[in-house]
Order: structure tokens, then sequence, then C-alpha cells
């Protein structure tokens, strides 16, 4: 078992672990810690905990210090030169004529280094930007190519739904969504609105996808003949949420009804149990 403190950054709703080492933190705290990038600070969102050793990467990071008033101010400075540096940037970008998009900077807590997050549809070669940078900030510059799903999560976004994506308040990863997920929902493929504002698939498709999947199994196909309590009749369409299946079905004098029936009771059309029902009446 791990001894670790749960951190985020201000571009991350990833938590990651990090040594408390022998300082007292509890949720809320700000902290100046070591990390990969230098040395950074975050907040504490989980307090100290024990964790299992395949939870964590070693070794761990140590936290250097609970943050002072000092590194407090500190880091609102680095916060406000934000839109200094990302006006600037975008000034030279143009002047360079590249075909990029800054999307958001920021120091390193201690100032060491400024990162310039982008994106861009090709390769870009931006050696010539990076010393006109390091020129005018005086300061070491690392440019961050980033894709459209990074993009939202720096810059927040509403989704269709009303509320703030999801990337920007609690995902961590993102995981794999396909087209798929909104056919077992019934969704209209239209990329208007299936998309999130990234312009990839939703994130939100694969929430309820396990339930679609085996809800998928025991529902009929569309324009399949099944037989309801009431006679054959053909699948118009299913109610997964419901568990129901809209059928069409033919009445005596030549005209059509549509009715609704669970799924349990409808059964495919030569299926094992029409077949014993038969043998039986027979």
């Amino acid at each position: 078992m791990a001894i670790v403190v749960g951190i985020k950054f201000k571009t991350n709703q990833k938590t990651y672990y990090f040594d408390p080492k022998d300082i007292e933190l509890v949720e809320g705290d700000s902290v100046v810690l070591e990390t990969a990038r230098g040395v950074e600070f975050g907040k504490v969102v989980q307090g100290i905990k024990e964790v299992s050793d395949d939870e964590i990467v070693a070794p761990l990071k140590p936290i250097l210090r609970k943050a002072t008033q000092k590194d407090e101010e500190q880091n609102e400075k680095n916060l406000a030169d934000r839109e200094k540096i990302i006006k600037e940037t975008v000034a030279k970008v143009n002047a360079h004529n590249l075909p990029m998009k800054i999307v958001d900077a920021e120091y390193t807590f201690d100032r060491a280094k400024i990162i310039i997050y982008f994106t861009a549809e090709t390769r870009i070669d931006f050696r010539e930007l990076v010393r006109d940078l390091a020129g005018l900030f005086h300061n070491r510059i690392e440019l961050r190519q980033i894709y459209e799903r990074e993009d939202i999560k720096l810059r927040g976004a509403l989704a269709q739904c009303g509320r703030p994506c999801c990337c920007i308040t609690f995902l961590q990863d993102y995981e794999k969504v396909s087209m798929k997920m909104a056919k077992y929902q019934g969704l209209s493929l239209n990329p208007t609105k299936i998309n999130g504002c990234c312009g990839k698939l939703m994130c939100c498709l694969r929430y309820e996808n396990a339930y679609y999947q085996e809800m998928s199994k025991k529902m009929p196909k569309e324009h399949s003949t099944v037989i309801t309590p009431d006679g054959e009749a053909v699948v118009m369409e299913n109610d997964a949420l419901r568990e129901e299946v809209k059928v069409k079905m033919a009445m005596e004098d030549g005209g059509y009804t549509v009715k609704r029936y669970p799924i349990s009771k409808i059964k495919a059309k030569g299926s094992a149990t029409e077949v014993e029902e038969k043998e039986d009446e027979e």
C-alpha cells in the first residue's frame, strides 16, 4: 500500500496522486509540488489516504509544501499574465502566417517555462515562431499541439443538454465512442445531433451503451414479423427505455392498426415458443 494525496491542476480534471511526505493536507488546500513539467501549483481534491500499489505510477513525485500567501500571489500573477501571452502569440502566429489556432497558455509555477497550447490540421514547422516568442518573453517556450477534445476541455463549453461538457466537469479519461453506440440507442445519425462541441461523437453516448446493447438482444428487428397477443404484426420501432415494441397489424377490413406491446408479450415468428404453442393447439 502507498500513502498518497489526490491533486488536480487548472487545465485538467484528472486526479493525480503525489507523495504527501510529512505534510498535513486536507481537501481544498493549495500546494506547491514537483511534477514531470517542473514545479507546479495544485489543489488537494482527495485527502491523504492509502491506495494499492497498482493504482500508482512509482516513484511518486513529492509535495514540496503547503502553499503560502506568497505562493497564492505568485499563482494569481501567472494566471493574470495568461491573456497577454495568448494575445502576443496570436500576433506572432499571424505574422508568420502559420495555419494554427492558439487555444491557451500558461506559465509553470516558477515561471521557468511558458507552455502554449494550439490546434492545427497539419504538422506545423514553428521553429521560427518559438525563437520569436523566446525573444519576446525572455523565457523558455514549449508549444504543445492538442486535439479537438482537449481544446474544449481547456476553453470550456456547454453541451446540447445545457450543462457544461463532461470533459470539463468530471471526465478524467476519454474512452472510445463509436457510431454503433448511436445506432443501438436509435439516435439520428445526423452529426449535428450526436457530435459534441469538439466535433467528435459525444462522450455520453457510452454511458448507457451496455444497457442498450443488452436490450438489442431482446428486441425484435425492425420490419420483422412477430406474434403478438392479437396475432401477427410487423415491427415498426423499438423503445428500449420503456421496453416496448410498436407494431403495425393488418385488420379484417383491409386496413391497419398500430399498437404497442411489452417485450414480454412479443414472440418472433417461427420461434421455438411459437412452434410449441401451435403443437399444443393441434
